[in-house]
């Protein structure tokens, strides 16, 4: 650990996710003292599929992840859009998707971001499981944060990056139902012991419905994987539950190998099941305390981003306060006002993108279809993926 001076800042990260480590990695390297609590007992493992592109992968490269998620990059996945029944309507092949998003592009899983995250900064950064943030005394003088564990600490700054349902948010920003903003939708991922049959390896098999969409991936060199996301009044009430129970209420009439997944969910270890939602403040620090990612402006994983921002966040906060040493609250309130638009972008993106992920109507659902069917055109969906590669990720 470096020796502080006067320029060195004590860190006290809340959350061992993608956010907390990213955060914990840019600040160590910068050479600043960090420490890491996560309320879970051990590491977590799973999630579902995330993408790393523009700010994200830029991200990624300035923090040096990218040798390591290269290894375990999964690339693009053709896709089977599938019937309740299981036979396929449409194929849209891998390579139009690698076409329109270029090689500046990443496709990992979750837990394998988080591995890569935490196998550079393990060694350097104290991480402690089961330990919370139980208290924080921002007036004159340090900063003191008490942790579960009994002990209390002097820092210059506390980040909460314990995601959307932040501890920290708690205790120094706002109660939950006064920043969290419902989507009125369920998520559910978990990994498979063995793919369906007939699903091809580097193969999805989505089915889109009104309301719901149920997927099955079976990636290279990885166990398959399962995602279900369904509109719902009571999201909370079903992740509070039994995953399997909520998932044959809203997929039962499904047959075939997206069906076989979600009878396997019940005995899933490292399952995902939440609630969609938004984090929506007006300000992401208040002192010596900021919140990074999800805990800050959780986009949804209809936005397609989360990974990337937090990754971003992190990484522009180091650069924020090296611009601005021995200065943490004009560093946070500079660093917002840079990622405030990108956020903002993300979240109006995110809630139209609702209807691709759960059409609301059968109107809806065929004009989805009509355009992945001009996709897989050979006239019009080059030139198509042409104009989306110009668009900005």
């Amino acid at each position: 650990m470096p020796e502080h001076t006067d320029h060195t800042v004590r860190v006290i990260i809340a959350g061992a996710g993608i956010a907390g480590l990213a955060t914990a990695l840019r600040l160590h390297r910068d050479g600043h003292r960090v420490l890491v609590v996560e309320r879970a007992p051990a590491r977590r493992t799973g999630g579902y599929l995330v993408n790393l592109l523009g700010p994200g992968f830029d991200a990624a490269e300035g923090l040096g992840l990218t040798p390591a998620l290269r290894e375990r990059d999964q690339g693009m996945f053709s896709s089977l859009l599938v019937r309740a029944d299981g036979s396929t309507k449409l194929t849209m092949p891998a390579a139009l998707a690698e076409q329109s998003l270029g090689e500046r592009a990443l496709t990992v899983f979750r837990g394998d971001l988080e591995d890569a995250l935490y196998a550079a900064v393990a060694e350097a950064v104290e991480v402690r499981f089961g330990t919370t943030v139980t208290a924080v005394d921002d007036a004159a003088g340090p900063l003191r944060v008490s942790l579960s564990d009994g002990t209390v600490h002097e820092a210059d700054l506390l980040v909460g990056a314990d995601g959307l349902h932040s501890g920290v948010r708690e205790l120094a920003f706002a109660p939950a139902a006064e920043v969290v903003r419902d989507l009125q939708h369920a998520v559910a991922a978990f990994p498979l012991d063995t793919a369906p049959a007939a699903l091809p390896e580097q193969t999805a098999s989505t089915f889109i419905d009104v309301g719901r969409t149920a997927a099955v991936f079976h990636p290279r060199g990885h166990a398959p994987s399962a995602f279900f996301t369904y509109r719902t009044a009571t999201a909370g009430d079903d992740a509070a539950g039994s995953p399997a129970e909520a998932l044959a209420a809203h997929f039962g009439d499904l047959t075939g190998p997206v069906h076989d997944a979600m009878r396997r969910a019940a005995g899933a270890e490292g399952a995902y099941f939440d609630s969609v939602s938004q984090v929506v403040m007006e300000a992401w620090s208040r002192g010596r305390v900021v919140l990074v990612g999800d805990a800050a402006w959780c986009v949804s994983l209809f936005a397609g981003h989360g990974a990337g921002l937090a990754l971003a966040g992190a990484d522009r906060l180091g650069r924020a306060l090296a611009e601005h040493p021995g200065d943490v609250e004009t560093a946070l309130r500079s660093w917002e006002s840079a990622l405030r638009p990108e956020i903002t972008k993300r979240q109006r993106q995110a809630r139209a993108g609702m209807a691709r992920f759960a059409p609301p109507s059968r109107v809806h659902l065929g004009m989805q279809d009509l355009m992945i069917r001009a996709l897989t055109a050979p006239l019009v969906g080059p030139a198509l993926l042409r104009l989306m590669s110009r668009a900005p990720h």
